[in-house]
């Protein structure tokens, strides 16, 4: 994958001479799967989301040999490539059940939503800016969470709007 999912190492930090472009490319080859470009510091921990509503397929889930991508309540997107950016500034984590699969993106901005984006390659965890690349996918699943009073998230119908930040530089 190259970014920091999706390997046992995943949150290890490559050189800094290495980030910054300026190692051969065998060192790339070599290190590409074992190291990822992030921000300095340690990689967040993984983000547990107790979810107010439980449905029987969830992302990572298997089904007849194949891995789920999204389930109830997410918008799935085929992006073709592209990336997902940051519509306002705040936290990226990896996703506590299935850390290989989906991010938890959460902000002070909207204190009362968390974001799950699953299907991402090359993700970027950490703080990240408005307009900053999160990752970028083929099939990406979105799905917006609302906290409710008993402290458990709800899956809500996130607005055209937002979603079209995530996939539009804002």
């Amino acid at each position: 994958m190259g970014g920091t999912r999706g390997s046992p190492a995943a949150g290890i930090q490559g050189p800094s001479w290495l980030c910054r472009g300026r190692g051969v490319a065998l060192a790339l080859v070599l290190f590409g799967g074992l190291t990822g470009c992030s921000q300095p510091g340690s990689a967040p921990a993984p983000r547990h989301v107790t979810l107010h509503q439980k449905w029987a397929l969830q992302p990572g889930d298997r089904l007849a040999g194949y891995q789920v991508q999204s389930g109830l309540g997410d918008i799935t997107v085929d992006i073709e490539g592209n990336r997902v950016f940051m519509p306002f500034d705040g936290q990226v984590q990896p996703a506590e059940d299935n850390a290989d699969l989906c991010v938890i993106l959460s902000s002070p901005d909207v204190p009362a939503y968390l974001f799950r984006i699953c299907g991402l390659s090359q993700v970027r965890l950490g703080t990240l800016a408005q307009g900053e690349s999160i990752g970028s996918g083929n099939t990406v699943a979105f799905a917006t969470l609302r906290r409710q009073a008993d402290g458990t998230w709800a899956m809500v119908e996130p607005a055209q709007e937002l979603l079209s930040q995530f996939l539009d530089r804002p």
